[in-house]
């Protein structure tokens, strides 16, 4: 499979987001959104509780004596690297624990759009997990000099926007991944389909990671990313 260039359009793939959020209230759709909007809203409840409860006893840990002049400046530099961190982590979790019904319902945006009934690709279950794997030793491998980055005083200036374009391409990865998945295609694939749209999957993804920050957005944000990426995906796919 590969894309058609119009897929790096970065207007053009932040369209099909949108999108997503309208097919929301389709009647058919309603029974595999249900149960992971549930999911989001538990535990982003409690990444919000856990967030504002831990992160000022993080700025007062990470700061210095010596920079507290500067707090002004470095305390919303760390609470935003917090909040990213947290969402971000909590949004891989949430979407883990929900990944069963956000693969029915991209089989179903499929069956949709195609007017027709669609059959997944179940990929060998070994070649299945090594992929998740690789998904996962991937995320780790970048965002772990990230949050070293964020706790070095001066140098946490910079977090925020590289844990913005870190979260971005990650969503765009994550919700292109069930799509995908479907049609029997795994991790380094993925990977390389989403390198070839990097503008667009960046626009993408960025709109999902700026909705899992903001709160009540964050409890619909995922399923809506999940059937923009399945018509993203159907739509510009060229075999």
């Amino acid at each position: 499979m590969i894309f058609d260039k119009k897929a790096n359009n970065p207007l053009l793939a932040a369209g099909f987001m949108v999108k997503g959020l309208h097919w929301l209230n389709k009647p058919e759709l309603r029974a595999f959104i249900l149960i992971p909007v549930l999911i989001n809203f538990v535990l982003y409840s409690a990444a919000l509780v856990l967030g504002y409860y831990y992160v000022n006893q993080l700025i007062a840990q990470f700061i210095p004596d010596w920079l507290h002049w500067l707090d002004w400046l470095l305390w919303p530099l760390f609470f935003i690297s917090f909040f990213v961190v947290g969402f971000f982590t909590f949004t891989l979790l949430a979407n883990l624990i929900a990944a069963p019904f956000y693969g029915k319902l991209a089989l179903k945006t499929q069956a949709l759009l195609s007017g027709q009934t669609i059959a997944a690709i179940e990929p060998p279950l070994l070649h299945a997990l090594g992929a998740e794997l690789k998904r996962t030793a991937y995320f780790a491998r970048w965002a772990l000099p990230l949050v070293l980055l964020s706790v070095i005083p001066g140098l946490n200036v910079l977090a925020p926007l590289l844990w913005g374009l870190f979260g971005a391409w990650g969503m765009a990865l994550e919700y292109l991944a069930y799509p995908l998945e479907n049609e029997g295609i795994l991790f380094a694939e993925q990977k390389q389909l989403a390198q070839s749209i990097r503008w667009g999957a960046l626009s993408f993804g960025g709109l999902a990671a700026l909705g899992s920050s903001l709160p009540v957005v964050n409890i619909i944000i995922a399923p809506a990313a999940v059937i923009g990426a399945t018509m993203l995906v159907n739509e510009l796919k060229r075999a």
